[in-house]
């Protein structure tokens, strides 16, 4: 098995899905952060990663299909469901080998996210592959194979939400980065302007 996946392999899923009930039920993806949405600071660090992006959105569709990419509602995209229905819906419509799942509320993820999972996943002869950094598992930033969508249908359908469970079920490995920063994600207004004074993390940036 090559140590490699050809980007063009990958299609990115931006997470954009949530009620976002801690910052007032505002639709987390569309705010402001350093003069752009939080959704297109994600898309324009996936970009470069992978072959093609889409995004889920339950709310605001017009608005998320206006950043130039695919959006695709959970299911039931009432029920807000948590991150799981929204791999539902990337796998749902994957025409690639593997997806690459990403939240709309962690601006600052790294440049080499796609590569580093697409050489744990290999080297460990995964069907999945989760972002850790500094001991800590970050398991909605997953690279996983399109082939599993029966898989997460089946754990959904009899009541499942958790990603670690689901993933519990598959052949999985964390794959370590070592800038915690590239992982904040925000929650609240609070936590979206103190991240705003953040220096970028030059993890995986290119030299």
């Amino acid at each position: 098995m090559t140590d490699t996946i050809a980007p063009t392999s990958i299609t990115g899923l931006i997470l954009a899905g949530g009620r976002g009930s801690r910052m007032g039920g505002q639709d987390k993806g569309l705010q402001p952060f350093r003069g752009q949405p939080l959704a297109m600071h994600a898309l324009l660090r996936l970009q470069p990663q992978v072959g093609t992006v889409l995004i889920n959105a339950n709310r605001n569709l017009a608005v998320y299909e206006s950043l130039g990419v695919p959006v695709w509602p959970d299911e039931d995209p009432h029920a807000f469901a948590g991150p799981l229905a929204g791999f539902s819906a990337g796998l749902a419509h994957c025409d690639t080998p593997y997806l690459l799942t990403v939240p709309c509320d962690c601006p600052l993820f790294p440049m080499n996210l796609a590569r580093t999972l697409a050489s744990g996943l290999n080297a460990a002869s995964a069907q999945i592959a989760m972002a850790r950094a500094c001991g800590r598992a970050q398991p909605v930033f997953c690279l996983l194979q399109a082939a599993l969508l029966e898989s997460l249908t089946a754990f959904l359908d009899a009541g499942g939400r958790k990603i670690d469970a689901w993933a519990a079920t598959l052949r999985t490995v964390q794959v370590d980065f070592d800038d915690p920063v590239a992982f904040e994600n925000v929650n609240s207004m609070p936590e979206l302007h103190a991240l705003e004074q953040t220096t970028l993390p030059t993890h995986g940036l290119p030299a």
